[in-house]
């Protein structure tokens, strides 16, 4: 783990073609804090599996009864095939497709877990130093538990990405590759049909595979999504700078105007399938709500944890 001094900074962004969820920047604080290097990896992971024995979400069959809470009143239930242990999978489609549905690229993969992140003829031999995927919300807590960590906040997982530098549009600074160089693992081409891998990675990349942060920190932009320990809030930056009223937490702690029966956790950073004719997320400012209950081929998590002193205050 590396040492993230705290310290006040510029969470979320005004450019005009930021998202709506990053609007509008807010000045905001974090206490110093210890951060993992590196996404946490398949390797580790499986310390951790052959540790305790632990079985993740993609691998067990989905309960009926947690699923239909959070779709819509009616919705008839799925046959037993589809409530198989699995996990959603990214599958490029042969030709360009229209990029208003997802399902043309997500599949729901039975079989899908970390150990086969491709689906059940895949495995992780030559990966072992990738980041793990396939990991919901409940599997990164229980990773941290054993580990004596937590997950980050999403004030601290911003304030870390962005390494000590205020107000670029990238954690290096304004250009996406200076001098051509590649900083992150994103995706050239066209998405979601052709990855022409201009930085050398087609899906995930080994940790390290692409210099650090000021921090120390690697991976902070692109390569998987990582979770944070925030509900999402789609207006939670306007409520923050008083645009929005408070949101009744005690209803609902997350608030997808896009999908109303959403439970999900934030997840910052972006990841290898990031494009610029599709979604610009390789920024620290970028933010998504991902589902606390499954999964995916590109979301995974690093960790955190306090000093031993608490009254270690900003700028420490």
């Amino acid at each position: 783990m590396v040492w993230i001094p705290g310290g006040e900074f510029i969470m979320g962004s005004n450019e005009a073609d930021a998202y709506d969820a990053e609007k509008p920047a807010v000045n905001v604080a974090v206490r110093g804090f210890w951060m993992d290097e590196t996404e946490v990896t398949n390797a580790q992971f499986e310390e951790f599996v052959k540790a305790t024995g632990y079985l993740t979400v993609a691998e067990r069959p989905i309960d009926w009864e947690e699923l239909k809470k959070q779709l819509p009143p009616g919705t008839p239930k799925l046959d037993d095939s589809a409530l198989l242990p699995g996990s959603l999978v990214f599958s490029p489609p042969a030709r360009p497709v229209p990029l208003t549905d997802i399902s043309q690229w997500w599949i729901w993969t039975i079989g899908a877990d970390w150990r086969h992140p491709e689906g059940p003829q895949s495995n992780l031999k030559g990966k072992e130093d990738h980041p793990v995927v396939h990991i919901a919300f409940e599997d990164a807590e229980a990773y941290a538990k054993w580990a004596g960590k937590r997950l980050p906040s999403e004030f601290e997982w911003e304030f870390a990405a962005r390494g000590g530098v205020n107000g670029k549009r990238f954690a290096w600074g304004d250009e996406l590759t200076p001098e051509g160089k590649y900083l992150a693992n994103t995706f050239q081409g066209n998405f979601p049909n052709r990855n022409e891998g201009g930085d050398g990675f087609i899906g995930t990349s080994p940790a390290k595979a692409f210099p650090a942060n000021s921090f120390g920190l690697y991976d902070m932009i692109g390569n998987v999504w990582e979770l944070t320990s925030d509900w999402y809030d789609a207006l939670k930056l306007a409520r923050l700078a008083g645009h929005a009223p408070k949101l009744d937490a005690g209803m609902n702690p997350c608030y997808n105007p896009n999908n109303p029966y959403a439970m999900e956790r934030v997840i910052k950073g972006g990841s290898f399938l990031c494009a610029p004719n599709y979604c610009v997320n390789y920024r620290p400012s970028a933010r998504q709500g991902h589902a606390f209950d499954s999964g995916t081929s590109n979301v995974g998590f690093r960790l955190v944890k306090d000093p031993v002193d608490k009254k270690l205050g900003l700028n420490q």
